[in-house]
């Protein structure tokens, strides 16, 4: 059965724009065709991005798309986007499809497949995420293990879903030869393709795939005497005789086509705004102005807006960074735009909060479900430098330094200059509270939360006053100081903290504080719980209270890379450097809530590939380039993490860098989270497929192995190297940065054909500085005993600090509306509202069955799918009491409801909750 259809790359060599006209080019040649002929069809690649693209240039063809659709001859969704599923989160493969199916049913139905044409691989929990979206079938190329001989195999997900998936074997262009050249060669052509494809046929059924990148098939297609189908008739019409192959978990072997696992590791930039935009937008924005906001209007739009700009940036040649720097441009401005709009959401949740609590008080918010413990960070007047909470209780406060007073002086012949930097209030960008003239000085008083009566008028006229100059102004600011704070916040709540003058006594106890070292003699942090040394050479000693130990962490090993923004490839004389010429060691801070180190370690890189002597001490004839990198190192009290932001400015050219640390233990495995799964993975890769299987590997939160995981804040690629005889595991490395120059080799040494085009990609060198953070543990027992989860949580989502704005005896918004989460290896993936009623997203992130319990002010509950409609009732109880919330010293809240969902290994339960 002949399927005709194109695959659509939004963007990639050539920017978006560019190429959407070849876009509409092609599908007005698709639509003239299925006007024309009635056995036309055609299958618009799994995505609807690309029929909307067209639609905002030919509006007056959507009469003619909806005709299509509804005649079930143009298969258009059930994706918005065709998404890299390793580079976002799960929560942005689901809100693609939701997106997807939403827009393309507003068009006459989305197509009831999961097609996944060309993604370099697909996650572990796709399964599911296509079951919760109504999709039972799924149809893909990449990533098939060598098992799998069949052209359909039944795939399982983490959680246990299992969907029919149809193999496309030589990839979604299998047919393209079959009407190229003479007419009157067509029988021997379809002879030729009757005999590849049958050795593969589970059904009676042979799928011909008649499409490439970016092309209309040709319309005499239907005259050819083949059946000419959708996707969809082409797959729902022939369930196949027989067993077919079973699959569990991730597809990512190299063994039937390659998956171009470089991507993970190309524009790391692109990889953290990612990220930060998806942190934002799905666990402050959108749950915190549903749980904190009375108007929600402006924000459901904002929201809308950056979930669109976040899936479209997800686009498998998008946020991969496998495109051109013109695409790559592109995609970063608009994940900085998503990014900015979701952040314009908080900005109004916080207003709202700050409006809702008095000036001098600081709103602590907690984005997630259980309760928390952590540190922020304030700026308090010197003479209010303490903090309590809603019962008058001190709060375990840590100073770290002052604030300037003198923020400027500068004399001025015509006192009225002044009056152009004051707007209204703001001065320097802070609000002013005073001022004085006399003796020729003019002096402005200003706090960065200034309180009581203030009028822009009586400043003009006291500066009207003042008479002739010379005057010598002087901006002042009162004296602050900026502390680290202790605060304990309810689930999803807030404390309300009250600025007040240092009392004597003895300081706030603070449970796991750290510790002093009496004598001092080397860099140590230890809060109980962890204990961190750095040695000599900057590399860390971690010890756990459980007596988890490892040396030598963070070891920096640069290599050069011969590859291109699809595979790495090290060069046939590479270098691997890891040593410094010269380390320094300065204490940053050190206190009973925090400490910090800062390690600067220099080395002597090859300025590119060729350069350099060969003998591994950046010392010969060759350019080197000296590069200074800056480890802080930071531990907090009641954290048994270590955290680590590392620093550079990347000047080398054509190489890796990348952090190591050895393993505790030796490992035959690791574990990685991703996606809404926790996999398990060995130490190689399946290869065969005209590409080098290494085995580095995408981690979202946390991964870890043999005793040490590492929780981070953006998708990373890591690897567990072996020992020289290919036995265990035994260190974990990151890559912190992988510079190249080509968007694909043409003749790269870890892949046998090209990717793409070979452009230069001078911005894929990433050069210029660079940031990557992490933490690291070592940990005794498995990944969910160490609660590997709960702690990426932490480590990726800050407390949120805003100081109140409002007048005096404003007493904050009520404690109504927050929600608890309970359950092990429980996590909250998203929570938003939707058709008036609270929706939380849950994960059973554990690897043995568990039990979710939500808790809040709710009378019903539902499960629902992916479109959101309610699926089937949960029971609720009713005698649940949350306790005194002490935190906010609002006094007992008022009972609330309990719902208990069970939930298998890394199952998605989506729960919605309302009135009855």
């Amino acid at each position: 059965m002949v399927v005709p259809h194109t695959h659509w790359d939004r963007e990639w060599y050539l920017p978006f724009q560019r190429f959407r006209v070849g876009l509409v080019r092609v599908l007005d040649e698709v639509l003239d065709a299925m006007a024309a002929d009635p056995a036309y069809r055609f299958t618009m690649d799994g995505q609807l991005a690309a029929i909307e693209d067209y639609l905002e240039i030919r509006p007056a063809r959507r009469g003619d798309v909806a005709r299509f659709v509804a005649e079930g001859r143009l298969a258009v969704g059930p994706w918005l986007i065709l998404a890299d599923e390793f580079l976002c989160s799960g929560e942005t493969l689901l809100r693609n499809l939701e997106y997807g199916m939403r827009g393309a049913a507003a068009l006459g139905g989305a197509m009831p497949v999961g097609y996944l044409p060309d993604q370099f691989g697909h996650c572990a929990q796709m399964p599911q995420m296509l079951a919760l979206a109504g999709l039972r079938l799924a149809c893909l190329w990449r990533g098939v293990p060598a098992h799998v001989d069949r052209d359909a195999f039944d795939w399982t997900g983490a959680d246990g879903t299992t969907i029919r998936t149809a193999y496309l074997p030589g990839g979604y262009g299998n047919a393209f030869g079959l009407f190229t050249g003479p007419a009157e060669g067509m029988p021997d052509r379809v002879t030729a393709f009757v005999s590849t494809a049958e050795g593969w046929a589970t059904g009676r059924t042979l799928l011909a795939m008649y499409g490439a990148d970016h092309s209309a098939p040709a319309r005499e297609i239907t005259a050819s005497g083949l059946r000419v189908a959708t996707l969809a008739e082409a797959l729902t019409g022939d369930p196949g005789d027989g067993e077919v192959p079973r699959v569990r978990g991730e597809l990512r072997s190299h063994a039937r086509a390659n998956i171009l696992p470089g991507v993970i590791s190309a524009r790391v930039p692109l990889k953290q705004a990612m990220a930060r935009a998806e942190r934002v937008l799905t666990r402050y924005a959108e749950p915190l102005s549903a749980l904190w906001l009375a108007d929600r209007s402006a924000c459901e739009r904002l929201v809308d807006m950056a979930w669109r700009s976040v899936i479209a940036c997800s686009g498998h040649d998008s946020v991969t960074g496998c495109g051109s720097d013109e695409t790559a441009q592109q995609v970063a401005a608009r994940i900085a735009e998503a990014g900015q709009t979701a952040q314009a959401v908080v900005d109004l949740v916080a207003a709202s909060l700050a409006e809702a609590a008095p000036k001098g008080a600081l709103v602590v918010v907690n984005p997630s479900p259980f309760e928390r413990t952590g540190l922020v960070l304030a700026d308090l007047p010197e003479d209010r430098a303490s903090l309590a909470d809603g019962r008058g209780r001190p709060v375990p406060l840590q100073r770290l330094e002052h604030a300037p007073t003198l923020l400027d002086e500068t004399v001025m012949d015509d006192l009225a200059q002044l009056l152009g930097r004051v707007h209204e209030r703001e001065l320097y960008g802070h609000e002013i509270v005073s001022w004085h003239a006399g003796d020729g000085v003019f002096t402005v008083t200003v706090s960065r939360h200034a309180s009581g009566a203030y009028a822009y008028e009586d400043l003009r006229r006291a500066v009207l006053e003042a008479g002739p100059g010379p005057w010598v102004v002087r901006t002042v600011a009162e004296p602050v100081v900026t502390v680290a704070a202790l605060v304990t916040v309810p689930p999803l709540g807030r404390a309300v903290l009250t600025a007040r003058p240092p009392a004597p006594g003895r300081p706030a106890p603070v449970a796991d504080a750290l510790r002093t070292d009496a004598y001092g003699f080397e860099p140590v942090l230890d809060n109980g719980l962890l204990r961190v040394r750095v040695a000599g050479d900057g590399t860390l000693s971690l010890r756990g209270a459980d007596g988890a130990e490892v040396h030598g962490v963070g070891r920096i090993v640069h290599g050069g890379d011969a590859g291109d923004t699809y595979n790495h490839a090290p060069p046939p004389d590479d270098r691997l450097l890891d040593r410094p010429s010269r380390v320094v060691v300065e204490e940053i801070c050190s206190g009973p809530l925090t400490g910090a180190y800062e390690i600067t370690r220099v080395y002597d890189w090859p300025a590119g590939l060729g350069d350099g002597d060969g003998d591994g001490d950046g010392d010969g004839d060759g350019e080197t380039v000296p590069t200074a990198v800056t480890t802080r190192v930071e531990l907090r009290a009641g954290e048994p993490f270590a955290r680590c932001e590392i620093t550079m400015d990347v000047r080398c050219r054509d190489h890796r860098v990348r952090w190591h640390a050895p393993l505790p233990r030796a490992a035959a495995e690791s574990y990685a989270e991703g996606q809404f799964a926790v996999v398990r993975r060995g130490l190689a890769a399946e290869g065969g497929g005209g590409e080098r299987p290494i085995p580095t590997f995408p981690a979202e939160s946390f991964a870890a192995a043999g005793g040490l995981a590492v929780l981070l804040d953006h998708v990373t690629e890591y690897e567990i190297t072996r020992d020289e005889i290919g036995g265990d595991g035994t260190e974990m490395a990151l890559t912190l940065v992988r510079s190249v120059g080509y968007l694909s080799r043409n003749r790269n040494p870890y892949r046998d054909e090209p990717a793409g085009p070979e452009v230069p990609t001078p911005a894929a060198q990433c050069q210029g500085p660079l940031t990557v953070r992490f933490a690291v543990l070592p940990y005794a027992g498995e990944w969910h005993e160490a609660g590997l989860p709960r702690l990426a949580e932490e480590f990726r989502h800050d407390l949120l600090a805003v100081p109140g704005a409002g007048a005096a005896g404003a007493d904050g918004p009520g404690a109504g509306g927050r929600l608890e989460v309970s359950g092990d290896g429980v996590m909250m993936a998203a929570l938003r509202e939707r058709d008036g009623r609270l929706e939380v997203r849950l994960v059973a992130e554990h690897p043995t069955a568990t039990e979710a319990v939500v808790r809040g002010d709710f009378t019903a509950a539902w499960t629902a799918g992916v479109p959101g409609s309610p699926l089937s009732p949960l029971e609720v109880s009713r005698d649940e009491v949350l306790p005194d919330d002490g935190a906010d010293g609002q006094g007992p809240a008022a009972s609330w409801r309990a719902v208990r969902v069970p939930l298998k290994p890394f199952e998605i339960a989506t729960v919605r909750l309302g009135g009855a």
